[in-house]
């Protein structure tokens, strides 16, 4: 057959055919092709990536040239003298998958005429002698009954498991009749008198079609997953189609935990039962992948806190890096509910230990909890641990939702108190690598934060005002500081600038606000104010820092609180009210931010500076109050962040949350 495809290739019009990708792919395709065949059993995997890029996979498209290579890559995939068989069925599942998705218009009109006439070819795989290969080839199964058929012929367990799944699958999907039934029998027998990791595919099989099977199921998948001696089956038997080699214990625990994602706390229990198993058994995997699964819930559902927080602690002590490492970065997020455990996380300053796959180390992550509980053990060499990665380039990778070092600012904003402490190394950071420093933007902002705390270092930060990538934020730093840094005034004045209207105008407010003419300042911001173009900025929430000096120009902040856009009217009604002292009308505009947290929306900046807003107004109205207790309700973070951020931010807008609803 092989032979065959080698003499026919030149047979078909290459030339007239149309590639996805925008160059010719008829050499390479006919000599990847050629090359497969006369290679036969010696054929690899590798020899087979050209053909993937020729056809495009991936691209949205199925072109002329796929349509005129299936019959050569079918007669390849079914040659029993070929040595890449399995890997030329994951292209064919691979087209298939691309045809049904691709748009109206994106897939060549001879395609479905050409798979039709493979059929009976592609349907004979299915019925392969090899077991990869029909597993390959379960994707191209048309329907419940080709599959419930093959279930009942396949004897291979590797093949078993998927063909599963794939039942499940297939039923979600189904309109013929009686098909839901007729898998649930399967999945029913398979659950009654199966071995255990094949009970474990059978929950996984019914909840693609009946998403809260897996539920009644619990007791039977924490027992098969939290027992080490059938741990090793899953490797054995738990393969997938276009998979590189067969899932793990704990991927399967992590796809068996997102099928509990709409049940959270059913979710929290099956966490919690198998983190206590593997400390029973000093299952190191399994309470890696428990405490993974459970940082998980913690970051969308602040209540799985209480399970985990004493569970975290008592892991301080595990014998295992890694799971050290997630417990020290579980109680950091925490925070101030962790200080129960602030001697064990002391005792491991110093802990080197790393996992494989996340950054830092433990000792870094003790250090950061003990500074979010307040201890202040965590202040000495703080600073210098924090930017020592940076110094040479540090590049950072990690996924968005894993544990991960914080970012500098996210540990020492907080940290006023002892800005005392922590300012000479933050100085000497500036001094050291400040133009030009990875993080000179974020130790500017710590400084801005700690306002007038941060006065000592008036000379480092007026020396990034010549440096227009960082003049903008020491000028908001700079006047954060208040008083202290009125010597920094001619060197704010002409200071390097980035040529948008908004910096000029936060150069006159910045050196009125440090001691500087007040009515030089006010016409210049009044004027931007005035101007009508709506691509320029108006400095409304500079001119609000006036207070009534600012009258003149109260007629024009209502106009922009009226008319301005989303961003520009909440900063007007906060303008308007320092101007005029009056609540109404700015509170009404603020409080049009709150109902859409309520409604399930994510805007929680706007929400966040409404709320904030009203609290310096000190007003609310009994509406907005109730809108407020009904947010302060939700057992999900107040953010849209996907990691300890997450929990930062539901902080930090539940005080703000908690402040306004204090007012008389």
């Amino acid at each position: 057959m092989t032979h065959t495809v080698g003499e026919s290739l030149d047979d078909a019009p290459w030339e007239r055919m149309e590639s996805a990708l925008g160059h010719d792919p008829a050499v390479e395709l006919r000599r990847t092709l050629r090359g497969l065949a006369g290679n036969g059993a010696a054929a690899t995997e590798e020899d087979c990536h050209p053909l993937f890029e020729c056809l495009a996979l991936g691209t949205g498209r199925v072109t002329s040239v796929a349509t005129a290579a299936l019959p050569f890559v079918v007669a390849l995939a079914r040659d029993p003298d070929m040595g890449a068989r399995a890997t030329l069925v994951q292209l064919l599942t691979g087209l298939s998958d691309e045809a049904a998705k691709a748009g109206e218009g994106r897939v060549d009109a001879g395609w479905h005429e050409a798979w039709r006439r493979q059929q009976p070819r592609l349907a004979a795989l299915l019925a392969d002698s090899l077991p990869e290969v029909r597993r390959e080839a379960l994707p191209l199964a048309e329907g419940v009954g080709v599959l419930l058929g093959r279930w009942h012929a396949e004897a291979d367990p590797t093949v078993r498991l998927p063909l599963l799944l794939a039942l499940g699958t297939a039923a979600a999907g189904s309109d013929e009749a009686g098909a839901v039934e007729r898998v649930r029998e399967v999945v029913t027998e398979v659950l009654r008198a199966g071995n255990p990791v094949m009970r474990v595919a059978a929950v996984h099989a019914w909840a693609a079609f009946d998403p809260r099977a897996p539920i009644p199921e619990l007791d039977l998948l924490g027992a098969v997953l939290s027992d080490p001696a059938v741990r090793p089956q899953f490797e054995a038997l738990w393969y997938m189609p276009d998979s590189d080699g067969p899932l793990t214990r704990e991927h399967v625990l992590s796809w068996t935990a997102f099928l509990l994602e709409d049940a959270g706390q059913t979710a929290l229990s099956f966490v919690v039962r198998l983190v206590d198993a593997a400390r029973r058994t000093g299952d190191t995997l399994l309470c890696r992948a428990a405490l993974d699964e459970g940082w998980h819930l913690l970051v969308v559902m602040p209540s799985a806190a209480s399970a985990l927080l004493p569970r975290a602690g008592a892991l301080l002590a595990d014998p295992d890096d890694g799971v050290r490492y997630r417990a020290a970065h579980l109680l950091a997020a925490l925070g101030v509910r962790a200080t129960p455990y602030a001697d064990e996380l002391a005792a491991l300053l110093d802990d080197l230990g790393e996992d494989e796959y996340f950054e830092g180390t433990v000792g870094d992550h003790a250090r950061w909890a003990l500074t979010r509980i307040g201890d202040q053990r965590a202040l000495p060499e703080l600073v210098e641990r924090l930017y020592a990665p940076y110094r040479d380039g540090y590049g950072r990778g990690y996924g968005l939702g894993d544990p991960h070092l914080p970012e500098v600012e996210d540990v020492l904003t907080p940290l006023q108190a002892h800005a005392e402490v922590l300012l000479p190394a933050v100085r000497q950071v500036l001094r050291d690598d400040g133009k030009g420093g990875a993080l000179t933007c974020p130790f500017l902002r710590v400084l801005q934060a700690w306002g007038p705390a941060a006065a000592p270092a008036v000379p480092e930060v007026a020396a990034l005002l010549d440096d227009a990538r960082y003049s903008s934020s020491a000028i908001a730093t700079l006047v954060a500081m208040g008083p202290a840094a009125a010597s920094a005034v001619p060197a704010v004045r002409r200071c390097a600038l980035l040529d948008f209207p908004v910096d000029r105008s936060r150069v006159a407010w910045a050196a009125w606000r440090l001691g500087g003419d007040r009515d030089t300042a006010l016409r210049l911001i009044g004027e931007a104010a005035l101007i009508e173009d709506e691509a320029h900025y108006r400095p409304v929430d500079l001119l609000g820092d006036f207070g009534p000096a600012a009258a003149p120009y109260a007629d024009r902040v209502r106009q922009l609180m009226e008319q301005g856009d989303t961003w520009l009217r909440p900063q007007a009604a906060v303008a308007l009210w320092s101007i005029t002292g009056e609540p109404d009308p700015s509170v009404p505009v603020l409080e049009e931010c709150l109902p859409p947290i309520a409604r399930g929306g994510d805007t929680y900046g706007s929400f966040l500076f409404a709320v904030r807003a009203l609290t310096r107004i000190g007003t609310i109205s009994p509406a907005s109050r109730a809108v407020l207790d009904t947010v302060r309700g939700f057992d999900q973070p107040l953010s849209t962040y996907g990691d300890y951020r997450a929990i930062l931010q539901d902080e930090t807008i539940r005080a703000a949350i908690d402040d306004v609803l204090a007012l008389p």
